[in-house]
């Protein structure tokens, strides 16, 4: 039995996991095979408040984990395959830890970008393939970058990775784009824009220094060719990691898990959620600690009024 289990190691979980044992409440944090979440996919930081020289995303992450540990936060490896809250203390089925058994939850799972599934993508991430322009977007100033998407996303991610590369070059698989009119005609005005449509991409080709181009297929002739480019952003959306919660939990039509505003609060009281499991329009490092703050804060006064098991006889 836990007073609070955090699902999830990254910026979100694990400042969650910091307030609560600095709270003594004891927490346990569950990490899953990833981590540290997707910062520790990604090189250096250079946006996370107190580091002005930047700071690696791994040693951001670690330096978190051994912050919380400190405080007395508890972590287990395992995947959590399913959850049970019907009830107080809720149950979790954890593949490598067991059954556990918890007076709240705190859900910061995140949301994995999707990839195209194609050759030396996954090899590339934090070499020039990158699916975050807001986070990477400054590494390219003055190259040449391709944006993979088409839908509203990667029409903003394009324009805003104008305001660095001296060439955006968007690879779209279809004859058209997805986006909204709104979003394709800034796309098409912007001068910096270029496009490549009706093309599959089929492998990231990369050197010793990193990305180099992107292979594709014209869907018109079935010929294939390379892009030369400095770097791939991947801009076909996110997907919430909650299928494990089994809708017993409210969610948008995509996904992210509904709270309600100001809080961190889910329809189901003593469940919390915070990062980008509910959050899919900012979706940064900063964004995420502190929702992770509002999620332990908003736990920590769940508990002080609603314990249903004697911790006198177990302290």
């Amino acid at each position: 039995m836990y007073k609070a289990i955090v699902i999830g190691t990254g910026p979100s979980g694990l400042t969650a996991a910091i307030y609560l044992a600095r709270a003594n409440l004891k927490p346990l944090v569950i990490e899953g095979p990833e981590p540290g979440g997707q910062l520790t996919t990604t090189t250096e930081v250079e946006n996370f408040p107190g580091f002005p020289e930047g700071i690696m995303g791994p040693e951001l992450m670690a330096n978190m984990r051994k912050q919380a540990e400190r405080f007395g936060a508890e972590f287990k490896t395992g995947w959590v395959n399913s959850v049970d809250l019907s009830q107080r203390p809720f149950k979790l089925k954890v593949e490598g830890a067991g059954e556990l058994v918890a007076e709240s939850l705190i859900i910061s799972t995140g949301a994995s970008a999707k990839l195209l599934g194609i050759t030396n993508e996954k090899e590339s991430i934090g070499r020039g393939v990158s699916t975050c322009a807001t986070c990477d977007g400054f590494f390219f100033r003055g190259k040449k970058i391709i944006v993979v998407g088409g839908g509203d996303s990667a029409m903003e991610e394009a324009n805003f990775l104008t305001r660095f590369a001296t060439e955006v070059k968007l690879v779209h698989r279809r004859n058209e784009p997805r986006a909204s009119k709104i979003m394709q005609d800034r796309a098409r005005e912007n001068s910096k824009i270029t496009w490549s449509l009706n093309r599959t991409p089929l492998e990231v080709i990369s050197g010793d220094k990193g990305v180099t181009g992107l292979k594709v297929k014209n869907n018109e002739t079935g010929q294939e060719e390379i892009i030369e480019t400095d770097g791939i952003f991947v801009a076909i959306g996110h997907k919430p990691n909650t299928d494990f919660l089994a809708g017993q939990v409210k969610t948008d039509e995509l996904g992210y898990i509904l709270v309600k505003p100001g809080t961190s609060m889910t329809n189901v009281e003593g469940v919390f959620a915070c990062g980008d499991v509910q959050d899919s329009k900012y979706r940064q490092a900063i964004t995420a600690a502190g929702s992770g703050c509002m999620a332990a804060l908003d736990c920590e006064k769940f508990l002080e009024g609603h314990m249903v098991h004697d911790w006198s006889q177990s302290l």
